[in-house]
């Protein structure tokens, strides 16, 4: 609570010090009737002043957030007995897990030991002492930083320049934490997934024809023969997502030329938004609706021509996710196809040409790659959906190109190998990572695709 009472504090001073630093700048030549003499607006020596009061007291509160955890552990340490704090590394934070849980209300359901109950106590001192110390220093700092922005306020500051470098600074500070975060999360991933090559040859993972990752525990146990084949999956990923492009690529292309080429502008202004509606919907919401529509229609209207359709269908998951990309595909090639020239369409009409023989063989290979990209960025998007899968197409690893049959994909595999209480030093938990790994590189290779394409078949225009 201490920490969101800083957060507010340093909002309420960042809006005063933007009143006080316009203020001041409008002092000092006597009012906007003399603005000329300013070398920005006042608004830029508002902007300057607020970032003097906010962003040395940000920096301090990020600090401190970053050091507090691992300080406030090594204090905690310190004052448990000796035997607990020789015991290992797991077992040591099995037991601060149980000291804050205790300080946070959380009640065990025996009675804790006097030593974790005065750990606990001591903990909660240090969290009040640690908040109430970032609460102080920040402000401090924020009204600091105000009144050290206010003196630099001068008709001659240039306060644009001021504001606009802080402001790219801090576009190449997010750009950067995105980086390393995409970094972070590919190592993380290529850790443990060499961590399972150590216990499952790459060869039999890549090239097995069989998928059970389950490790037996005794010798004599059935159905548990540890098979790590990836082929069943990606066999089932190819095949959904190659159902669900087949439904959305030719209805979001027509869609897309329809609204950028023959609707009025009234019915555009009303059918595209709607269409877009289905980008919104959650992806459970349409696991559903296959699970409780389509997958039954489909497995009725097969009974009725004498088709074995399986409760649970690679068909009944690609028509929903192929639904579900739709707005993908019609919403980006809408963009592209209106960003080719009206000269280009008006030329082609003056020489004699139709509007449909416009639209295929000048607007359509304009616009060829912006489609192309879109389509790919579809692709990647079907690949990755997990819940529509799991909900209508199953769990079952079945190494078929039969739509009509129980399959699963790379994803809910995923989901399925890490719910729960797993061990991270285990086959079968590993797995889920080196699957990750593997799905990875492949959107990776679709997405580099997708720019070659791109900057192939681009068309600049002037």
């Amino acid at each position: 609570m201490i920490q969101y009472a800083a957060i507010t504090m340093l909002l309420v001073i960042m809006a005063g010090a933007y009143y006080m630093g316009r203020k001041r700048s409008l002092a000092q030549i006597g009012g906007l009737q003399h603005m000329r003499m300013l070398h920005s607006l006042p608004s830029y020596y508002g902007s300057f002043t607020a970032m003097w009061a906010i962003v040395p007291a940000l920096i301090l509160f990020g600090v401190w957030l970053a050091v507090e955890y691992p300080l406030m552990n090594s204090m905690l340490i310190s004052q448990l007995p000796q035997e607990t704090q020789e015991l290992p590394a797991d077992q040591l934070n099995l037991v601060l897990n149980d000291i804050r849980n205790l300080a946070e209300g959380n009640i065990a359901a025996e009675a804790p030991q006097p030593e974790i109950k005065d750990a606990a106590d001591y903990y909660i001192q240090l969290k009040n002492a640690s908040g109430l110390f970032l609460l102080i220093a920040t402000v401090s700092l924020a009204i600091g930083g105000l009144y050290l922005g206010l003196q630099f306020v001068s008709p001659k500051l240039q306060a644009r320049n001021q504001v606009e470098r802080g402001i790219r600074w801090l576009m190449i500070i997010c750009s950067t934490i995105a980086i390393f975060t995409t970094i972070g999360i590919v190592l993380s991933v290529l850790f443990e997934a060499l961590l399972f090559f150590e216990k499952v040859p790459v060869t039999d993972f890549l090239f097995g024809l069989h998928w059970s990752p389950q490790i037996a525990i005794r010798a004599d146990q059935a159905g548990s023969s540890g098979a790590f084949g990836i082929i069943p999956l990606f066999v089932g990923t190819v095949l959904v997502t190659f159902i669900a492009m087949v439904v959305a690529v030719p209805i979001g292309l027509l869609s897309a030329l329809y609204l950028s080429e023959y609707a009025s502008s009234k019915v555009r202004a009303v059918a595209k938004p709607v269409l877009e509606i289905l980008a919104g919907i959650p992806t459970v919401v349409f696991g559903f609706f296959a699970a409780l529509v389509v997958a039954p229609a489909i497995r009725d209207f097969g009974a009725t021509i004498g088709l074995d359709v399986a409760s649970e269908s690679a068909l009944a998951a690609g028509l929903v996710v192929g639904i579900m990309i739709i707005p993908f595909i019609s919403s980006l090639s809408d963009d592209v196809i209106n960003a080719v020239p009206q000269t280009m369409r008006d030329g082609s009409l003056a020489l004699g040409a139709t509007h449909s023989e416009t639209i295929k063989r000048v607007i359509f290979p304009a616009a060829l790659s912006g489609i192309v990209g879109s389509i790919l960025l579809a692709v990647s998007r079907a690949i990755g959906e997990t819940m529509i899968v799991v909900m209508s197409a199953g769990l079952a690893a079945n190494l078929t190109a039969n739509p009509l049959e129980a399959v699963t994909t790379v994803t809910v595999q995923i989901v399925t190998l890490l719910t729960g209480d797993q061990e991270f030093d285990s086959a079968k938990t590993l797995a889920a990572f080196a699957l990750g790994l593997v799905l990875f590189i492949v959107t990776l290779i679709l997405n580099i695709i997708a720019l070659q394409v791109v900057r192939r078949y681009r068309e600049q225009y002037e």
